[in-house]
């Protein structure tokens, strides 16, 4: 798969879960968020609000199950790279003394799961 249609596929799975976490009940804060702070690197996929917890969520897709699944490819340094974002975003939001939640959207061929507090 090339470069081009790994991103639709993943774009296309982003779209999705944030339909599938609107309709949960979530309201969604921002979609690809980079942080200005230089020394944070990557992207948080979905920033939603569910009740009064502010949740960072991770989408995975993939054509097909497989190597170990979607959900294990939010390995340890993933996570870590998202905990450093999220600390950002609070920050830089001025979200403090917050109750926050690391959840998952996986998409396997058109199937969604959400995975809450997943780390």
């Amino acid at each position: 798969m090339n470069d081009r249609s790994r991103q639709a596929r993943g774009r296309w799975g982003e779209d999705r879960a944030v339909r599938m976490l609107e309709r949960a009940g979530h309201r969604v804060l921002d979609r690809n968020w980079r942080s200005p702070e230089r020394e944070v690197g990557g992207e948080l996929d979905i920033v939603s609000v569910d009740g009064a917890v502010v949740v960072f969520c991770e989408v995975k897709a993939r054509r097909r199950a497989g190597h170990g699944g979607a959900l294990a490819a939010v390995d340890d340094g993933k996570q870590d790279r998202i905990r450093r974002l999220a600390e950002s975003w609070l920050r830089l939001h001025r979200r403090h003394d917050v109750d926050v939640r690391f959840d998952v959207v996986t998409v396997v061929g058109v199937t969604l799961e959400h995975h809450r507090s997943v780390f």
